[in-house]
């Protein structure tokens, strides 16, 4: 791999050795949450068959996970970024360690589980998209973000489908212990790679709360945040729901794992379609068409659960969500790019927009868990998919009036790349 990247990038020593450091990192990483992160779910259901348990466990990671962020960008301005990273990683080895360690008590344990899943992300991804920016050059920067999101999109469509051949071929519980089993060997040996990372020390004022006041001068900016939140306001529920209702309607784990390979297969295609073929003149258009679409899907899911409608579902959004995430991700850096000392502050300005986006998810599962205790979830369960459902399309009516330019071919190159590493699990449909 040494040669491949010396050829490709003409990059030599220790720029080189960071670069693929990361690059293996980032896929083990792919790979574990491919394997596991879609079934922790279904395991937890199947232990206590209560919508409010799920509803909590997903509760607490996004509750966790932007404090994370608040708590890791500090880290990240004053003291090590590479440190950060190991954090992260080492919090989520020890999510899937405890996993193991309370076995079929798990249902027992879910703001714990939950809270160290958070932790982890929070450190993992602050650390990551920190060390990107600074690893990679830009005689590097397209054969990090091409390899590395090959790796994760191979990972979304094929560590689910293994996954759940592995848990639908064994008794009981057997299956699940194994992939969470090789989920904690990867994430150590992340974590093994990580020391070799030479330290990156930092020095320097960490200014979020100004980023957060930036609204007030930069309407733009006020925008952006409010269209996360309804990005948040749909993926809150529907991430842990869809495969739910797969798991419900088929009684089968392998169901899920070819509903995600069609789901992961269709949306890499489409991934490529919107960064080739969607200019910058017309990313509105394509957000409100595909935002439309996203929001029209949700009728497949509002009167019955079956499994072949659910596979139209998966084909419906794998097409459209690419088509909404690649120009809204462009759209948010350039809105970045274009904020008060935006390379400066680079750390500040995610670590707000992540707020944001986990606040829409928050407020999306409480929705959720009123939904299913305070009424029949026959019931409400349609009319809550129904209001929710509406998060993608909405997105649209925020991002409207914003200011647009013409950005270089480099920075859509960037910016797809970032619509992909940014999303915690790309086997889940939204």
């Amino acid at each position: 791999m040494k040669t491949l990247l010396r050829n490709m990038t003409g990059n030599t020593g220790g720029s080189q050795r960071a670069l693929l450091l990361l690059i293996s990192i980032g896929g083990l990483y792919a790979l574990s949450i491919a394997l596991s992160n879609t079934f922790v779910n279904i395991y937890l259901w199947k232990q206590s068959g209560n919508y409010t348990d799920l509803a909590i466990y997903n509760l607490a990671q996004v509750i966790l996970q932007p404090l994370t962020f608040l708590f890791a960008g500090r880290l990240a301005k004053k003291v090590d970024r590479v440190l950060v990273l190991r954090i992260g990683v080492i919090f989520l080895a020890l999510f899937y360690l405890a996993v193991l360690m309370v076995g079929g008590a798990s249902s027992q344990y879910l703001v714990l589980l939950g809270s160290l899943l958070g932790i982890g992300f929070g450190f993992y991804w602050l650390a990551f998209n920190v060390l990107t920016f600074e690893i990679t050059e830009p005689d590097t920067r397209d054969f990090f973000n091409g390899f590395l999101g090959f790796i994760s999109s191979f990972s979304g469509m094929v560590g689910p489908l293994a996954a759940g051949y592995i848990i639908a071929s064994m008794e009981q519980f057997t299956g699940y212990t194994t992939i969470f089993t090789t989920s904690l060997i990867l994430f150590a040996g992340a974590v093994a790679l990580s020391f070799l990372l030479l330290p990156r020390p930092a020095s320097g004022r960490y200014e979020w709360k100004r980023i957060w006041t930036e609204q007030t001068y930069n309407k733009d900016w006020k925008r952006i945040l409010n269209a996360h939140f309804f990005q948040g306001l749909r993926e809150g529920t529907f991430i842990f729901a869809i495969t739910l209702w797969v798991f419900i309607a088929t009684q089968s784990e392998l169901a899920i794992g070819t509903f995600s390979l069609v789901h992961s297969s269709v949306a890499l295609c489409f991934y490529y379609i919107a960064a080739r073929y969607i200019p910058p003149t017309r990313r509105k258009l394509a957000i409100l068409v595909a935002g439309a679409m996203m929001y029209a899907s949700v009728l497949l899911l509002m009167f019955t659960l079956k499994f072949p409608l659910l596979m139209i579902y998966a084909v419906c959004t794998g097409i459209a969500y690419p088509v909404v995430m690649v120009p809204f991700a462009s759209l948010t850096y350039d809105v970045i790019g274009r904020g008060w000392r935006a390379a400066d502050m680079r750390v500040e300005y995610v670590v707000i927009k992540e707020l944001f986006l986990n606040a829409g998810r928050a407020v999306s599962i409480l929705m959720f868990i009123v939904a299913v205790t305070a009424f029949s979830p026959t019931v409400s369960l349609p009319v809550l998919i129904g209001v929710i459902g509406s998060g993608h399309f909405l997105i649209y009516f925020c991002i409207r009036r914003i200011h647009t330019v013409t950005p270089t071919r480099d920075d859509d190159k960037k910016a797809v790349s970032d619509s992909w590493r940014m999303q915690e699990n790309n086997a889940d449909p939204r």
